[in-house]
């Protein structure tokens, strides 16, 4: 029998979406799969009244903490907790009555009232899985994660909204519905395979992500260790030049056989493609390039694009605001973006030099946090949220932080501290349109550890995000082999809604 998980909304003659995906899967009275998908259809279209917080949101930011950031340093410390588990680190109060937050994070803890923190996220897959996270997929496993084009896989939220709305025929924009920074993915670190997550599964591959490149120097370090290795040169997560910018990736609009490598050893690549910008459309159109490469030359072509990623065009004062860092960086970018009418720009705080980098803090837990990971997260959120705010974009932008896990509540024995991989209990962030300001939903136990109050699972955040953007989470969709189903199965957090 085919079952789907999905939406138990009755429809306008009594059954149920599942009810009626059951009945195309047996072929009962007669009913071929087309005739139940006109008849939901149709039920979409019946009237019902949505609530105010649906479509409240016209673009999405998205930031994912690559590695994960420990619950207990960040937005629940518990202060009251034995020294093995509250560690080191103390936290102060936040602008959010009852929120403390991590001691290295004052200008984090300065815009708390604009935020609503969810502190009971929690799932059974202690793993990097980037794709659970961020794709309606209901299982992960290691093999996956390490396999991005593995059929199994199912499309990341960005790639989903541009299927949306390719469907519904919008018009193409200046800016890429679906862009992402700081560069492609899993793609500056040494010693393994690219990660799974950021790509468009089975609805094809021109609803991956457009990305962009960084260009710029890293101007500061922090020594990094993956059990016998180490990283200690420069890392722009920790400091960027003032001349840095992002570009249109050349991995977009290159064959695939063009290597990372190779571009790095022809760094004038970007601006021969500026001199020869009038003639792109022309030599597009006699190449025999895919959809996404006609897009990306498009994009190159118009030169909107260029401009929002050119984060040299801001005033100092609002790039000071947001902290001379990669991701910092990104962020001000990703607002360029959205002011420009881009509809999801996800920030990544990805793995650099090293695998097992980013937040994934099993070793130098407090050097990483107090030299590395606090200062440039700290500086990133209160700029995004401050700007937007400010320019009064943060009813009309969401903003959604969040990983894959949290971290273990015990510290392990590590030199420098360390903790590990924790799906229990952890914490995201959402601000912005439809979002309460300064709210707190669920709750962990005194020691970080599990969910006291309200467990909310990655699938209940995707849903909250489809439906802030004006799309029904249990809309359905196919795979490869013309299996119908939902975007994702989750339920909308409704006490994070204004």
């Amino acid at each position: 029998m085919l079952r789907v998980l999905g939406s138990t909304r009755k429809l306008c003659h009594g059954f149920t979406r599942r009810d009626l995906l059951r009945i195309g899967g047996l072929g009962l009275a007669g009913m071929a799969l087309p005739d139940i998908f006109r008849l939901q259809q149709a039920a979409a279209d019946d009237g019902t009244t949505r609530p105010a917080s649906f479509g409240k949101a016209k673009s999405l930011i998205l930031m994912h903490l690559y590695g994960s950031p420990s619950q207990l340093e960040w937005a629940d410390p518990k202060p009251e907790a034995p020294v093995e588990v509250r560690g080191e680190l103390g936290s102060i109060p936040s602008s959010l009555p009852g929120c403390g937050v991590c001691e290295l994070l004052p200008h984090f803890a300065q815009v708390m009232d604009r935020t609503t923190v969810l502190r009971s996220m929690t799932h059974p897959y202690p793993i990097h899985g980037v794709a659970y996270a961020l794709t309606g997929v209901p299982q992960i496993d290691v093999a996956m994660e390490l396999r991005p084009h593995d059929a199994a896989h199912w499309p990341f939220v960005g790639s989903v909204v541009q299927y949306v709305e390719s469907k519904k025929g919008d018009g193409r924009r200046a800016i890429p519905p679906n862009l992402a920074l700081p560069f492609p993915f899993s793609s500056r670190r040494k010693g393994e395979v690219p990660r799974a997550g950021p790509y468009a599964a089975f609805l094809g591959r021109q609803y991956d992500p457009v990305w962009t490149d960084f260009e710029g120097e890293a101007t500061k370090g922090h020594k990094k260790t993956l059990q016998d290795m180490v990283y200690d040169e420069n890392d722009p997560y920790v400091g960027v030049s003032d001349d840095c910018r992002f570009r249109l990736s050349t991995s977009a609009v290159l064959p695939d056989d063009v290597t990372l490598d190779r571009l790095d050893r022809r760094r004038s690549l970007v601006e021969q493609f500026n001199l020869v910008r009038p003639s792109l459309a022309s030599a597009a159109a006699a190449t025999n390039l895919s959809k996404q490469q006609e897009t990306a030359l498009a994009l190159l072509a118009s030169g909107a694009l260029g401009e929002a990623l050119d984060v040299r065009r801001e005033q100092e004062e609002t790039r000071d605001l947001y902290g001379h860092t990669l991701f910092g960086q990104s962020c001000l970018a990703a607002r360029r973006a959205v002011e420009a009418g881009g509809r999801v720009v996800t920030v990544f705080w990805d793995e650099f030099g090293l695998a097992g980098s980013g937040w994934d803090t099993h070793w130098d837990h407090y050097p990483r946090m107090k030299q590395e990971l606090c200062p440039g997260f700290d500086k990133a959120w209160y700029g995004l949220i401050t700007d937007l705010d400010r320019r009064g974009l943060l009813d009309d932008v969401l903003v959604v932080c969040t990983s894959e896990h949290g971290r273990t509540p015990k510290l392990n024995s590590a030199a420098g501290g360390g903790r590990d991989h924790w799906s229990s209990v952890y914490t995201s962030l959402m601000a912005g349109a439809g979002i309460k300001r300064g709210h707190i939903v669920g709750a962990s136990d005194k020691k970080g550890a599990e969910v006291a109050d309200r467990p909310i699972s990655p699938k209940d955040l995707l849903a909250t995000t489809y439906h802030l953007l004006g799309i029904d989470h249990a809309s359905i969709v196919h795979d490869r082999v013309g299996r119908p189903l939902p975007l994702v199965d989750g339920h909308v957090i409704d006490e994070a809604l204004s």
